[in-house]
């Protein structure tokens, strides 16, 4: 059982009450130009144009058909240059490329050129401050800003992927091994541990609501619990025509969270969720939540079918839907 893996378990309680670090780099693209701004804006649903330079934006891209085809995290360092943090690098690329003869924009791949080592957990902010030139205390979630490690330049990002509090620190990948030989110095004093089981990619962000581009394939924002992102004011993005519809309509289905009791439960992706006998939506996501010590999971349902606090089996299992939030930090945000 998933609940008796003490190695995993270890690792997701050090970063739930202590600090944890672990190379986390995603694909990077580069945009830069008069245009970028204009550009992003017709790419993604949030505000990047009007964004702050240090600020990091969430965001998806969509299909004409409003559909996601990918999320996001969109850093402005400059007026005319963003960082575009992706899983799916080259399929943004030729997406992009579809679109960007309207602007003046460069596209580049920096992704070999930089390292990011997410630094997560209550302590983080400790063993940073230890680290670097400047403290990191007063960074607001979802920011991004020049630092030093022995006079070596960094960027410092208030991100994460775990629901707690946490970082993302970039440096070069020529000299990512002293960074790290450095960082884990610092971490000493405080336990932190080398995270190396997949806990920052299932239970950690799974108690936390976060999603993969998994969970929301094949979904409209409306749909993914992430309505808030789209910024109907803009005069055009990819997909708006088509979200307005959703909107006016009300969306089909949505992404909610489900429990199961069973300890020894298994449940793969695509598993049928059914109700009084009828299939009501599909499972996304199973794992086991060490914090909230149960076994949670996301499903795709009809609205019209299934809601919140209704009773459904899952496969072989009985399953209570919920709200896809099981856990929240004070601290994470």
């Amino acid at each position: 059982m998933r609940k008796n893996d003490t190695v995993a378990r270890k690792e997701h309680e050090v970063i739930r009450q202590g600090v944890g670090y672990y190379d986390f780099t995603h694909s990077v693209m580069e945009v830069s130009g008069k245009g970028a701004p204009a550009f992003l804006d017709k790419m993604f649903v949030n505000n990047i144009g009007t964004s702050k330079i240090g600020q990091a934006v969430y965001t998806t891209m969509l299909n004409e058909s409003g559909i996601i085809i990918d999320d996001v995290i969109i850093f402005r360092l400059e007026d005319e240059l963003f960082w575009v943090s992706t899983l799916y690098i080259d399929e943004m690329f030729k997406w992009f490329d579809n679109y960007k003869s309207d602007f003046d924009v460069n596209l580049k791949n920096i992704t070999d050129d930089w390292t990011m080592y997410a630094v997560q957990g209550p302590k983080s902010a400790a063993v940073l401050n230890d680290l670097l030139k400047n403290k990191v205390d007063d960074m607001a979630f979802l920011t991004i800003e020049d630092n030093e490690v022995d006079g070596t330049p960094v960027k410092i990002a208030r991100s994460g992927y775990t629901g707690e509090l946490g970082y993302e620190l970039y440096c070069k990948s020529d000299i990512k091994k002293e960074i790290e030989e450095k960082l884990v110095e610092k971490g000493k004093a405080y336990d932190m541990m080398n995270i190396t089981t997949d806990v920052i990619v299932t239970s950690l962000p799974r108690e936390a609501g976060y999603v993969l581009m998994s969970d929301i394939a094949g979904t409209n924002p409306i749909e993914a619990g992430y309505g808030w992102t789209i910024r109907w004011a803009k005069d055009d993005f990819i997909g708006k025509a088509a979200l307005e519809k959703v909107k006016d309509q009300k969306p089909a289905r949505s992404l909610i969270g489900f429990t199961v009791a069973d300890d020894a439960a298994e449940i793969e992706p695509g598993t049928a969720v059914m109700k009084d006998g009828a299939e009501v939506g599909k499972v996304t996501m199973f794992t086991y939540g060490f914090t909230v010590e149960k076994n949670i999971g996301f499903a795709l349902i009809e609205n019209d079918k299934a809601a919140i606090g209704d009773k459904a089996t899952i496969g072989d299992y009985e399953a209570e839907l919920s709200d896809r939030v099981f856990y929240a930090s004070r601290s994470a945000e």
